[in-house]
């Protein structure tokens, strides 16, 4: 049943004006449960590269330095989708983009069935990484189709724990696969859920009544054919202009950093846990997933409580800025602690840190970017976020394994990128702190409209 709920008002820019439409609450949150499971099976795409790096290496006879550039393709092309993807969501409806997305997903996992090789496994990377570099951005701007903005901290948080649950259920299972059933067998599986998925989307998977976009491309009322006045009225700023705010600046830093460390983590963690910590197959997917389920908690804690800080008038500066910028200053301090001390459970619980509390700050910097942006604008600039944010994944899965292969010992290479990663995340995590400032560039934004629609 539709119910219609009230907007607080706000003077925030990119918020939905007093009195948005009405929702129904049922096919929102099943609309939830499908992007949850969008993200799981998009992060469990991801990990199974790293889940069967030993393997793989060990038929193909790959060095740590070819590993790593197979692994660092994904981020090819992952960046500039996610870029082209975000500027088309204003055209394109959620539903399609999504749809697509996962039918290449299973696309991606062929290749390597045919002719397992080199070749076969970075144009399977390189195809995956274009069909996800989109998800994250473009499934999260489906989601604020269906809740109004003081809603949308539980839905976010969710949406984003899809990716640690995608992790914490995909560790164990995939590594199942792989030590009892060959590592080819995880990529069928993977395929086969990723093209189901699409077909149940495509009969759930409509866009919701927030969606300030289809007014903009239609300037009507949903179902009433009359102009529709939130298209007329809906503010437009420059990108540029955007772009170059502290909130945006700080959060796609914090993205960044969090990036950063998630790379490393799909790409070389189950490697070392097994290589240097001499962890068996289930045990190093047993620790993947406890750092996923840390993330998880995390994320399902602390989103709403920023909802929570915010209905008390903390401003959202310290509420959700602060915050995502010292989640990344917590896990570069504990990545640049953790190879110093040989394998203990204070390593261990470091290494949790390290990997998994960054996670925190990919819902939050989607929210505070939605804060100063007009929301007709609003999916072009999650790609933007999202496309920068993630560059770390080009570049930083390939650097260790020259690091590695460099070094006298694999283990002094590792160390080397933990503790660049490590320099990385405290740089990024400090900008973020200093910068992320919504309500005053909202306001600085909002004082200069007339010049942006002149």
């Amino acid at each position: 049943m539709a119910s219609q709920p009230s907007a607080p008002p706000t003077g925030l820019l990119g918020e939905e004006p007093a009195g948005p439409p009405p929702y129904g609450r049922v096919r929102a949150w099943l609309v939830t449960a499908m992007i949850v499971t969008f993200m799981v099976v998009n992060f469990a795409d991801k990990a199974v590269l790293g889940l069967a790096a030993v393997p793989i290496m060990e038929e193909l006879h790959l060095s740590h330095g070819t590993y790593g550039l197979i692994s660092s393709s994904f981020f090819l092309l992952f960046s500039l989708s996610g870029l082209v993807v975000g500027f088309a969501s204003s055209r394109v409806t959620s539903r399609t983009l999504l749809f697509v997305m996962t039918l290449v997903w299973a696309l991606a996992q062929l290749p390597v069935l045919v002719v397992a090789a080199v070749p076969t496994l970075i144009a399977g990377r390189v195809l995956l990484g274009a069909a996800e570099g989109p998800a994250a951005s473009m499934s999260m701007h489906a989601l604020y189709k269906w809740f109004p903005p003081h809603r949308r901290g539980l839905p976010s948080a969710l949406q984003i724990g899809g990716a640690a649950l995608g992790t914490l259920v995909s560790a164990p299972v995939l590594t199942w696969l792989i030590t009892d059933h060959g590592w080819r067998s995880a990529y069928v599986a993977l395929a086969a859920v990723s093209a189901g998925w699409a077909l149940l989307w495509w009969h759930i998977g409509h866009d919701g009544p927030f969606d300030d976009t289809r007014a903009a491309r239609t300037g009507r009322t949903e179902n009433r054919g009359r102009p529709d006045p939130r298209a007329a009225a809906a503010p437009r700023v420059p990108y540029r202009r955007l772009l170059l705010t502290g909130t945006v600046l700080g959060s796609i830093a914090s993205a960044f950093g969090a990036s950063w460390a998630l790379s490393l983590s799909q790409a070389w963690l189950p490697s070392y846990l097994r290589t240097e910590l001499g962890m068996r197959p289930q045990a190093a997917a047993s620790t993947i997933s406890a750092i996923a389920g840390f993330s998880l908690v995390l994320l399902l804690t602390v989103s709403p409580l920023m909802d929570v800080l915010k209905s008390r008038g903390v401003s959202s500066r310290w509420s959700s800025g602060a915050a995502q910028g010292g989640a990344v200053l917590v896990a570069g301090c504990a990545m640049a602690a953790f190879p110093f001390t040989d394998g203990t459970v204070l390593g261990h619980l470091l290494i949790g840190l390290a990997f998994g509390t960054g996670a925190v700050a990919v819902p939050l910097h989607y929210m505070t970017v939605a804060e100063v942006v007009p929301a007709a604008q609003r999916g072009a600039l999650f790609g933007v976020v999202a496309a920068t944010g993630t560059l770390p994944g080009l570049v930083a899965p390939s650097l260790t394994g020259r690091l590695i292969d460099a070094a006298d010992t694999a283990a002094s290479g590792y160390t080397t990128a933990f503790l660049i990663s490590a320099l990385v995340m405290l740089l990024t995590g400090l900008f973020a702190v200093a910068s992320i400032r919504p309500e005053h560039d909202a306001g600085r934004l909002a004082a200069r409209l007339p010049e942006a629609r002149s």
